[in-house]
């Protein structure tokens, strides 16, 4: 008897599609059959802003519920649009090698960021990114807009704006990564959390399932930053409504000898908030061991910080969507 194909929810969206496709074939190349189901999300549908229609979750909820009523087998999340709280039922069973999670600028004529012109306009749905090029370059004009990749890089070439802020990975998926001109330093823009890294979710009672896309996609490196990363969001966003930006890498360590074990490697954690008392970054490094108390660390010092420049009235002059946090798309 032939075995039914796994159902692989993913959204419609053509970056949505080229993710699914991709754990796909590994899957395939895994020797198991696939199909894929394509689930629609009020995320791909509304045009209104993330505020309004509920934020990150409208991205995932949809497939969650046809996780949930078996009308899937799994579902590929990118990770930075699943809520930081556990679905009850449901499991990340893997969390494939990230991409590269920086983020890039598409912009008129090839122009990067220090040369666009004071007063240019730059296109984000993202209040991260908005509060973060107020700080590098507070004369320019941050415009809140939505859509699809093709669509943002069409507001470029028309005229509407003259650049706009994306996902490296996202551009790399859809084979576009030539249009980007700046890939932008983390020390400049600190990515969202999880950014570039996909997360496959399937119910927690298919146990033969878990273990199988354990086996086949998961990258144990990857699983340890982004628990990092979305521990501290987490924590951030139960202390305040602040633009969140958290980074994890991985430093191995190496053998004192032959024969001598290396210790686990470090976990760093660079963060950005902008916070009512201002705009804080933090660094945080610790074993890699203990990734989500790393995070929680990381959280607990920026809150608890004080604003010793004075720049929180600056910081939201600057910047008017600093005062309400919205989880981000997978743009």
């Amino acid at each position: 008897m032939t075995p039914q194909p796994l159902r692989l929810g993913t959204r419609a969206s053509a970056l949505a599609t080229s993710q699914s496709g991709w754990v796909a074939d590994r899957l395939r190349a895994a020797g198991h059959q696939v199909e894929l189901v394509r689930v629609t999300t009020e995320g791909d549908t509304s045009r209104r802003s993330l505020t309004e229609i509920g934020g990150t979750g409208v991205f995932a909820s949809a497939l969650r519920d046809a996780l949930l009523e078996e009308r899937i087998d799994l579902a590929v999340h990118s990770l930075k649009d699943l809520p930081t709280a556990p679905c009850p039922g449901l499991t990340v069973a893997a969390v494939p090698e990230r991409e590269d999670p920086r983020d890039v600028l598409v912009a008129r004529d090839g122009l990067t960021l220090t040369q666009l012109p004071a007063g240019a306009v730059i296109g984000t749905g993202s209040p991260r990114r908005a509060a973060q090029l107020a700080l590098a370059r507070p004369d320019l004009q941050v415009r809140d807009i939505r859509g699809n990749v093709d669509s943002r890089i069409r507001m470029v070439r028309d005229g509407t704006v003259d650049a706009v802020v994306l996902a490296r990975a996202g551009l790399a998926r859809l084979d576009r990564l030539p249009e980007a001109t700046e890939v932008l330093d983390t020390a400049l823009m600190v990515p969202a959390a999880g950014q570039g890294a996909l997360a496959i979710e399937c119910r927690e009672t298919d146990r033969e399932l878990v273990d199988l896309l354990a086996s086949v996609l998961e990258h144990e490196d990857t699983r340890t930053a982004v628990t990092g990363e979305r521990a501290a969001l987490s924590a951030l966003e139960a202390g305040c409504t602040a633009p969140v930006g958290v980074l994890g890498s991985l430093e191995s360590s190496t053998a004192a000898g032959e024969g001598i074990p290396a210790s686990p490697p470090t976990l760093t954690l660079h963060a950005f908030a902008a916070l009512q008392t201002g705009p804080q970054r933090h660094v945080a490094t610790g074993g890699s061991a203990a990734p989500a108390e790393l995070g929680r660390s990381l959280a607990e010092h920026l809150l608890n910080r004080p604003d010793p420049t004075g720049a929180a009235a600056a910081q939201r002059s600057a910047s008017p969507d600093v005062g309400s946090h919205t989880p981000e798309s997978d743009l």
